[in-house]
């Protein structure tokens, strides 16, 4: 979905911003990337680009900005957008080496001359080569790659800047979900291929996927709930909202009956409390690039995008932290991880806080001893304690819940 937000949309975000709210909660640091190869490339790009900033300094390696995600995509930051599309010759990546632009799109020239929602072959096929093992964000959720029928029973994809979502019609929470084809092989999507891609750079996450309360067709007392809502953004988690019209599931183009239908993504990274007018709202990063102005969307049924896309249901991404050096220095030893690091934003409160924690946990074993903490409680990503007395030791970080 590439079409700017609708006058209809307009008035729903300006009026956010004219009353008084409640709370205004949100996560520092998100980016705020320009449309790119598809808008679930860009909200991923937003999400991957956030942790990058927030704990996980190898999500993005690349050239552009010092190897650290920027917070925008514009002049010199573009190459960001390798992250989620790369191709040949750009952002560091050889000229002979195709990419997912290459392998994917039939026409991708400039930002104004690309083939949008092209449902051709793609063009490996048609040249008779084969694709480039999945590297970026764009390639493990099945970003504009015709190759898959019957996704859900809903349509045949994904058309080129399209992906998709295997959603539990029940309305209940689906974790770590990857479907299958008839023939048994995975059939990945932007759910599982979230995961698929952080376990590439090394890492692991919990990802989820559920339908919102207040879409039309979830079963009463089932889905996501405005509650569900804050109680990922202050744990410091930025996630993703899945948007449709709910009577539209396939749309018809040449040589394909069930085409993707219209859909556009976002990134949620806060929310709105207006308790005296019975409606809240939450922040969010377009795909658009839009910027501050246009983050609250009124947290309801109500049409979010030309006057037709709803949201649909949600992706939730929770990273996993990993040790990634242990140094012995004399008495001491100095742990290192990359982590959630977020920082959480209380605009009326006028408070910064960071929202996640770690202990330090010691064994002298793998199985069959106790682990014991070691330190104090740290909100940073590296420790420094006491080698202590024993021949060999493991040690391993822990996330702490909220009331750990």
């Amino acid at each position: 979905m590439r079409a700017k937000v609708s006058f209809i949309c307009s008035l729903i975000c300006v009026s956010a911003l004219s009353l008084r709210a409640d709370r205004d909660v949100y996560l520092l640091g998100t980016p705020d990337y320009s449309w790119y190869a598809g808008c679930f490339g860009t909200a991923t790009g937003n999400l991957m680009g956030y942790w990058d900033r927030n704990g996980f300094a190898d999500f993005y390696t690349g050239p552009t900005a010092g190897g650290v995600a920027p917070p925008n995509s514009s002049g010199t930051n573009v190459g960001i957008r390798s992250l989620w599309a790369n191709r040949a010759g750009f952002d560091g990546r050889p000229g002979n080496q195709p990419g997912h632009i290459d392998d994917y799109w039939r026409r991708y020239v400039s930002d104004f001359d690309y083939s949008y929602q092209d449902p051709g072959p793609d063009p490996y096929v048609t040249a008779g080569r084969l694709e480039h093992a999945p590297d970026c964000i764009g390639d493990f959720i099945g970003l504009s790659q015709k190759k898959w029928v019957n996704m859900n029973g809903e349509c045949d994809g994904n058309i080129d800047a399209f992906s998709f979502v295997y959603w539990d019609t029940t309305g209940n929470r689906r974790v770590n979900f990857t479907a299958t084809t008839p023939t048994n092989t995975p059939a990945p999507d932007i759910q599982s291929g979230l995961r698929a891609w952080t376990q590439f750079r090394g890492f692991d996450a919990d990802v989820f996927t559920q339908l919102v309360a207040f879409n039309p067709q979830a079963p009463a007392g089932r889905g996501f709930t405005f509650e569900d809502v804050k109680q990922e953004i202050e744990a410091g988690y930025p996630f993703l909202v899945f948007l449709q019209d709910y009577n539209e599931f396939y749309r018809p183009f040449a040589g394909m009956p069930r085409g993707n239908p219209e859909i556009h993504g976002m990134m949620v990274y806060g929310y709105q409390e207006f308790p005296d007018f019975g409606i809240n709202y939450v922040r969010c990063r377009t795909s658009w690039g839009s910027g501050d102005d246009w983050d609250p969307y009124a947290w309801t049924a109500n049409p979010w995008v030309n006057g037709l896309l709803s949201v649909r249901g949600v992706i939730g991404y929770r990273p996993k932290p990993k040790v990634m050096r242990i140094q012995h220095n004399g008495a001491q030893i100095t742990i290192s991880w990359q982590g959630p690091s977020s920082q959480l934003r209380d605009e009326f409160a006028n408070t910064t806080t960071p929202v996640h924690r770690y202990a330090i946990e010691k064994s002298t074993a793998l199985e069959g001893a106790p682990w014991t903490p070691v330190g104090s409680i740290t909100t940073e990503l590296s420790i420094t304690i006491p080698a202590g007395g024993h021949a060999m030791a493991f040690y391993r970080v822990k996330l702490l819940g909220r009331n750990e």
